[in-house]
């Protein structure tokens, strides 16, 4: 579908040959292969590992320091006008998509050490809090939603990990305060806003994009138009192979399209819920709910933002928005929810059974 969305008028794609060799073809293909060797990482031996030489918490730093390096001109890289990559020679890569799935990782830990610890507010809480704190910092100024994601999926892990709600409810109100400082101090997110309410009054302008969507939308009907055949696709619609490619599947492949990938996604969830039902330990149990969260939460945002039921925002759906950053990371952490499966544990009865209600 990313290949047929970047075809233009006049082309025809190049054949086969052209879609297996093409650069989306070789990130689908290592995607592949590291979900498979994530699939064999026994990412337990994290929890026996002490704080000063643990793999996940080096890999979180790093990330962050990379994230702290797009802003830094000569090594960032822009990309629609956002600096959210690091390019290194002919290489760019995207750290917020390392962040958002090393933190998973990084809290499920933090909460299974310290089982009753992270119930203590400032000795247990506060601290991953803090960390959160700061990647949301590094990502927000040029990537809110991924941000807002971080920060929503690092609640649930703390939640379901055993932090008081009442603690967290107190997180609440200096987090949205920060989320409207976010918005009020960038006239393009104010614009957002107001260009949803209101996409027709500025067809050819700010709500051009909701509209060419909805049209894409529309134009599919129920069967397509057949794949390849999509219109909005040749200079209409912007970021048809990111961001807005799932109104480019409509188009082409109809209502029957767009309910396959809803129940692939749907798919992806129950299989990570049974995994969550089944693991013995807490930290494959946070970890697997983290990740799958993040997928089905990812991917009801981008649906919604194509859809127009939300303003805008720069949201991929996952394993399918054009990005190799993003298919690989994706690929990695759900390889490792498939090595995380029950019939690949070591069951452990010494560790508490915690019921978390988030995931169910």
């Amino acid at each position: 579908m990313v290949h047929s969305a970047e075809m233009s008028v006049g082309s025809s794609g190049g054949g086969i040959l052209a879609i297996l060799t093409s650069r989306h073809a070789m990130f689908a293909m290592v995607a592949v292969v590291v979900m498979l060797i994530a699939s064999r990482i026994n990412i337990r031996h994290a929890m026996n590992t002490p704080m000063i030489a643990n793999p996940v918490l080096w890999a979180l730093g790093v990330s962050l320091v990379l994230c702290g390096l797009t802003f830094v001109p000569e090594i960032s890289g822009r990309i629609n006008g956002a600096r959210r990559w690091v390019k290194i020679g002919s290489l760019m890569f995207q750290p917020s998509e390392l962040v958002k799935w090393i933190m998973i990782i990084a809290l499920a830990w933090w909460c299974a050490r310290r089982v009753d610890g992270v119930r203590r507010f400032w000795s247990g809480l506060v601290p991953a809090l803090a960390l959160v704190a700061v990647a949301c910092a590094l990502i927000v100024i040029e990537d809110l939603g991924t941000a807002a994601l971080v920060a929503t999926i690092s609640m649930i892990v703390l939640l379901a990990g055993g932090a008081r709600w009442w603690q967290m409810g107190m997180m609440f109100p200096p987090a949205a305060a920060a989320l409207v400082v976010a918005v009020i101090q960038s006239p393009y997110r104010v614009a957002r806003l107001t260009t949803f309410m209101h996409p027709y009054e500025d067809p050819e302008g700010r709500g051009y994009q909701a509209i060419q969507s909805m049209l894409a939308i529309a134009n599919g009907g129920v069967s397509g138009r057949g794949i390849g055949n999509g219109v909005q696709k040749h200079g209409y619609l912007p970021a048809d192979t990111s961001d807005f490619i799932f109104a480019n599947i409509c188009a082409e492949m109809g209502l029957a399209g767009a309910a396959l990938v809803v129940f692939l996604y749907m798919t992806i969830l129950w299989c990570g819920i049974g995994i969550v039902r089944g693991s013995r330990d807490m930290f494959g149990r946070l970890i697997v709910m983290g990740i799958v969260l993040t997928v089905g939460l990812q991917a009801v945002i981008n649906l919604a933002v194509v859809t127009v039921l939300v303003p805008t925002k720069g949201i991929a759906l996952p394993l399918m928005s054009a990005g190799g950053t993003g298919w690989i990371m994706t690929a990695f952490a759900l390889g490792l929810v498939a090595g995380l499966d029950t019939s690949n544990q070591i069951e452990t009865d010494d560790e508490p059974d915690l019921v978390l209600a988030a995931a169910t």
